[in-house]
């Protein structure tokens, strides 16, 4: 098994691509804390290297946040070992259950939010996944639309210029109900 390893937009990231499926079409999964990632044996494993802070999974690809203690040097070769060994156990990435929680928005704006989430899904996610990570749509009030930054583009430090800038200048122009765009936490 060959994995490949990239760089992101954020220098505490690296994107490992195992040339398999990891989440496939089932979504992402962001884990913030060992606590958080009881529910994926990959996760799991990936919190027990020491300098581990933060582990994204994609749909093929995961990305591992490193805690700026120790650098890369050592723990890029320790996160290959631990992906190989997860890939050639046979143990699923994510076990079922917990997942995420419902949007925030006025069943009055279903429309607004649908045209939200199709620009989102065909233009963002995808250029976002190319630098190893995700955004999620979490609510749309008053003309506010609320996006978590998951994986290498949580803690980047462009992400606040990417989500006003491109994001949303992109939405203002496609949606105009939409006036402003605010980065939440999960």
């Amino acid at each position: 098994m060959f994995i490949e390893t990239e760089g992101t937009p954020n220098p505490a990231t690296l994107k490992f691509l195992p040339g398999r499926e990891v989440m496939g079409d089932r979504g992402t999964a962001d884990f913030a804390s060992p606590e958080a990632a009881l529910r994926s044996p990959l996760a799991t494993r990936l919190f027990a290297l020491p300098g581990v802070a933060r582990v994204f999974l994609g749909g093929d690809f995961v990305t591992v946040t490193e805690d700026g203690e120790q650098g890369w040097g050592a723990l890029k070769a320790q996160v290959l070992g631990a992906l190989m060994d997860h890939f050639v156990s046979g143990l699923p990435v994510l076990e079922a259950g917990g997942e995420e929680g419902e949007d925030d928005y006025d069943p009055d704006d279903a429309e607004v939010v649908e045209q939200i989430k199709e620009l989102l899904d065909t233009r963002v996610r995808p250029a976002v996944a190319g630098d190893g990570g995700d955004i999620v749509f979490r609510g749309y009030r008053d003309g506010i639309v609320r996006l978590h930054l998951q994986g290498a583009c949580s803690g980047c430090p462009s992400s606040r210029a990417t989500l006003k800038h491109g994001v949303e200048n992109m939405l203002r122009h496609y949606v105009p109900e939409v006036v402003a765009v605010e980065q939440v936490e999960a």
